[in-house]
């Protein structure tokens, strides 16, 4: 499943989340706190640039049934970043350039960087995800960490659980 995301010119959801926390529980609607992998069927919400498209998207929920809403939120740990530039600095062939961006993802540490909602109906999960222009690129580095080595940790893990991905 191709995944669209809203990006959100701010560095930090948190406040967005407790937000949507609010909101989903004034409309009677429960939270589940879970991700929806991409190995699941869905569709994602096109918010087409608008930041308050998610409240459609919950309202659009409640008509439709939904009793609750799932819920993931991604906070940049300062573990993340130091096991991303070892696994950039470690690379078979080390470009200082990504390195030196993910020293600078530093900056976001303790900073949430993506949310993801979602409902199901009839067997698939509808979807809305916001994530900001640095979360975005810690995936891309992330990815490109994995390719170097095959070795990135499941971000619900974390790196130093020893499970793989």
């Amino acid at each position: 499943m191709v995944r669209m995301r809203y990006s959100s010119t701010q560095h930090d959801l948190t406040s967005l989340k407790d937000d949507m926390t609010a909101f989903i529980e004034g409309h009677g609607l429960r939270r589940f706190q879970g991700y929806v992998a991409e190995e699941v069927g869905g569709v994602s919400w096109d918010a087409r640039g608008n930041p308050d498209a998610w409240k459609d998207f919950v309202e659009l929920a409640k008509h439709a049934g939904a009793s609750f809403l799932t819920m993931n939120d991604a906070l940049l740990e300062q573990t993340d970043v130091d096991f991303l530039v070892e696994r950039l600095r470690n690379a078979r062939f080390p470009n200082e350039e990504d390195v030196e961006e993910a020293r600078w993802l530093r900056t976001y540490i303790g900073k949430t960087g993506f949310l993801q909602l979602g409902w199901p109906q009839q067997g698939v999960m509808f979807l809305y995800e916001v994530s900001t222009a640095w979360y975005d690129r810690y995936q891309g580095l992330l990815e490109m960490a994995e390719e170097f080595d095959g070795t990135v940790p499941d971000e619900a893990t974390g790196p130093d659980s020893g499970e793989e991905r």
